[in-house]
């Protein structure tokens, strides 16, 4: 009978409207769920009768929600004051690895809460990995995904090999005419500047370099001390001499050329027969102006950079990443170092990824499998570290839905008090 019909089409209207209202309740449940992609129903049809059933027109029998369809729509990033917090600019999602639920695997996210771990990788809230690829010593990224590594490690120490020094002496000094003391540094010497060097274990040693006119116009004479407690064999408190050269300069105030006579360190306790070579700026025997580095011209001797290739060993002391996912190590002696890069998995079609709860999503057969790379490549999003991508639910638009959600059931419960009372009609009809 048709009013029986029109009870079950109007009970799978209220089915079908309490089902999306339960999503659109998801959604705003999750309004603050860092990376939570919303959920809309697809309602659908339902036939009355059986496709080839006859041509003959027929009611059908009422609603369903056929299908719940992720919104992949970017939501707005928050930024943090945590540099491991990370969001994606763009598609593709975290890969982490793990166990959930008592199921270890990998899975993918687009919430960012990373920290660092008592090992030192890189895991979320929950205990999953952040999946990347490892840099090797010299910068180069290795081609295998696992863990991130980001700390506990060590750059070992690097012994001085050069010393960069570019100076500017008084052109006006007069040569001297006594002779050159390295116990008595100070007054046989016309200006001198210091520089810390490292020997071969990462100790630092002040090195002081002394400047002495000599002769002719624009000859000057150069020699590092440091002190005799730094030099195996050395006495604390009478300076050693490790190294001296020669200066020249042009009548312009150019440098002509810049010698290294002697360099011989024995650091105490440190390898034996560390040379140091310590130049003073492209001369122009050299090929250059003369006028880059070290200079000679009329005012007071002062000293304009300095660089040195040594340093002691160090660890990490803190991270930073870039938007190519590459993640640089700043160690606790001033380097800087690639520890490795970010990955961000790819897939043929979003809208076949398996929810997993927890933020996670798993990879299917309808999804096709993860396409795994770095970051900001084949057309991955770009890394933004100290920042975390918000929901990309919108409330407003959520409480429009939930009001037509609740107009379609009320408007469905109708059609089953009409119906019953219909029904009452038939039964009074034997009275």
């Amino acid at each position: 009978m048709t009013i029986m019909k029109s009870m079950n089409t109007g009970a799978s209207g209220l089915r079908a409207h309490g089902q999306a209202l339960a999503t659109t309740s998801d959604n705003i449940a999750n309004t603050n769920t860092v990376g939570f992609k919303r959920q809309r129903a697809i309602f659908q049809d339902v036939l009355g009768r059986s496709i080839g059933g006859g041509a003959s027109p027929m009611p059908g029998a009422g609603s369903r929600v056929g299908h719940i369809q992720q919104m992949w729509s970017q939501g707005a990033l928050l930024t943090t004051e945590a540099p491991t917090d990370l969001a994606l600019s763009g598609d593709g999602f975290f890969v982490v690895d793990g166990n959930v639920g008592g199921a270890p695997g990998r899975f993918y996210t687009r919430a960012g809460q990373f920290a660092i771990n008592s090992d030192g990788l890189l895991a979320n809230p929950d205990g999953l990995r952040l999946q990347g690829y490892t840099a090797a010593p010299d910068g180069t990224i290795g081609g295998e995904l696992g863990d991130l590594q980001v700390a506990g490690q060590t750059i070992p120490a690097n012994a001085t090999t050069s010393v960069d020094l570019s100076v500017q002496l008084n052109s006006d000094t007069a040569a001297r005419t006594d002779a050159w003391d390295p116990t008595n540094p100070s007054n046989t010497s016309d200006w001198s500047t210091s520089v810390t060097v490292y020997d071969s274990l990462g100790n630092s040693h002040e090195t002081t370099v002394y400047f002495r006119r000599e002769g002719g116009a624009g000859s000057w004479n150069w020699f590092a001390l440091t002190d005799g407690a730094n030099i195996d064999g050395g006495t604390a408190g009478v300076p050693f001499e490790g190294a001296s050269g020669t200066l020249a300069f042009n009548t312009d105030g150019s440098l002509q050329t810049d010698t290294t006579t002697t360099s011989n360190w024995d650091f105490l306790g440190a390898a034996a027969g560390q040379t140091i070579d310590f130049d003073f700026g492209e001369s122009i025997i050299e090929g250059g102006t003369g006028l880059t580095g070290s200079t000679s011209f009329d005012g007071e001797d002062t000293q304009n950079g300095l660089f040195q290739d040594g340093y002691s060993a160090g660890t990490v002391a803190g991270i930073s990443v870039g938007g190519d996912g590459m993640i640089e190590g700043v160690f606790s002696n001033g380097q800087r170092r690639l520890l490795g890069q970010v990955a961000v998995a790819a897939f043929t079609s979003v809208d076949g990824l398996e929810r997993g709860g927890s933020n996670l999503w798993s990879e299917s057969r309808d999804s096709g499998q993860a396409l795994i790379a770095g970051a900001s490549t084949g057309g991955r999003g770009a890394v933004v570290s100290g920042a975390l991508e918000q929901s990309n639910v919108d409330l407003g638009q959520e409480f429009v839905d939930m009001i037509g959600f609740q107009r379609g059931f009320q408007a469905n419960s109708r059609v089953i008090t009409t119906a019953d009372e219909m029904y009452g009609e038939l039964i009074n009809l034997k009275r």
